[in-house]
């Protein structure tokens, strides 16, 4: 009889030590299978025409390569939790993984609502005032349009910003009516 509890005991931890195993194993395989989400700001970045100086239109505006980004988002504290300068490609195109970017609060550290982007610097010295189109000058701020990037192993949640501009530095009169 002891010895009959004395094996049924030793099954039972080795059952135990096997089931302890298998979880812990299968615990690092999700880990190591789980996807990774990365947020992601586009946005392109203007020169805008002398016509439409003063407005948000962007009729004739030419896409600037090569421009300076910034995108900043602060905390349900109101501190600094991410900053990074990007840049445009050939198209003015900006595409800003924010690696790194972390949430210390859901909803409150939500990228929707703690992130802004502005244009920072232009490599045309003909267009490099900073302008005021959507809001660039405090920070435009970010949109949900439903849209994602999906890999194997990765993620993209893609966020929308602007498009932003800079402006001409010299818009004379007969620029402005041509």
């Amino acid at each position: 009889m002891a010895s009959r509890y004395f094996s049924f005991s030793i099954l039972s931890l080795l059952l135990l030590f096997v089931a302890s195993s298998y979880t812990e194993a299968t615990a690092d395989v999700a880990k190591t299978t789980e996807k990774k989400i990365e947020v992601v700001v586009e946005s392109t970045v203007y020169c805008q025409s002398c016509d439409h100086f003063g407005t948000w239109s962007l009729t004739g505006a030419k896409p600037i390569p090569s421009a300076k980004v910034s995108v900043s988002c602060k905390n349900h504290n109101g501190h600094v939790s991410y900053y990074k300068v990007f840049e445009t490609d050939k198209n003015g195109y900006l595409y800003a993984p924010l690696e790194g970017f972390k949430m210390q609060h859901y909803i409150l550290d939500h990228p929707l609502h703690s992130c802004y982007v502005k244009p920072v610097w232009s490599p045309l010295e003909s267009c490099s005032l900073l302008s005021n189109v959507n809001y660039g000058l405090n920070g435009t701020p970010l949109r949900y349009e439903n849209k994602r990037l999906h890999g194997s192993k990765y993620e993209a949640v893609i966020y929308a910003a602007g498009p932003l501009a800079f402006r001409p530095s010299d818009c004379s009169q007969s620029q402005t009516h041509n």
